[in-house]
């Protein structure tokens, strides 16, 4: 798989974007390459990067998100250790870009360094089983709202169309086709297809990113005792 210098993975709210930049993220450190992942979502409290900060440590993945991520403080902020990610040119970064055009705002104040170098690649992750973007022609809305708010020109799509826990085979396999016409309509190859671990052993081509899913901090459904991680899309 080629790989760029700096990887972004934006979509909509849901999408899955940030499973799939932490699992990215995990594969470059595993072929041995010096990675980082920044969370620049400062709209979405719940699903964070943060929430795998044990798993990256352990990986050698060095990790930046916001202050205050995983509190319950409304608005975190971006650490200005984020802007070397984009400057220092011996890192593999990977950006996970928050969801629709308000959480791709944040993109702006570092498009101009990942513009003016070029080695990039801007994905957008699409998940045709979200209210949204069904069709494509929803998908494609919503990529130019984020392409727009954030600076930075989309290169790639990835097809991470699930259901969760009920996310079967046939079911990615049946969104390809939705996926190719989101390319078509963008302009865009569609350069991966994600899924978890036992779904993606069942997926065919080597275009295909298997990822363990993120463990998510806060356990939303009531419950007795302290919140317990549980994995989740993200």
């Amino acid at each position: 798989m080629e790989h760029k210098r700096v990887t972004l993975f934006a979509g909509h709210y849901g999408s899955g974007k940030t499973n799939i930049a932490v699992n990215y993220a995990l594969r470059l450190a595993g072929e041995g390459r010096r990675t980082a992942i920044a969370d620049l979502d400062i709209v979405n409290p719940y699903f964070r990067t943060a929430d795998s900060a044990r798993e990256l440590a352990a990986a050698g993945v060095e990790l930046i998100s916001p202050q205050f991520a995983n509190s319950n403080v409304d608005l975190p902020a971006l650490p200005a250790e984020a802007y070397r990610l984009v400057e220092d040119r011996s890192l593999y970064a990977v950006l996970d870009i928050g969801g629709d055009d308000r959480g791709a705002y944040a993109l702006g104040r570092y498009a101009p360094y990942i513009l003016e170098e070029g080695n990039y690649r801007m994905a957008f992750v699409a998940n045709f089983s979200r209210p949204l973007t069904r069709t494509p022609e929803e998908a494609l809305e919503v990529l130019r709202e984020i392409e727009a708010a954030g600076g930075v020109p989309f290169t790639d799509i990835v097809n991470n169309t699930n259901l969760a826990h009920e996310t079967t085979a046939e079911l990615v396999q049946a969104s390809a086709g939705l996926a190719e016409q989101l390319g078509a309509l963008s302009g865009l190859p569609v350069w991966l297809t994600a899924a978890e671990e036992h779904v993606a052993a069942r997926l065919p081509g080597r275009a295909v990113l298997s990822m363990r899913l993120q463990e998510k901090y806060f356990n939303l459904p009531e419950q007795k005792g302290p919140p317990k991680p549980r994995p989740l899309f993200g």
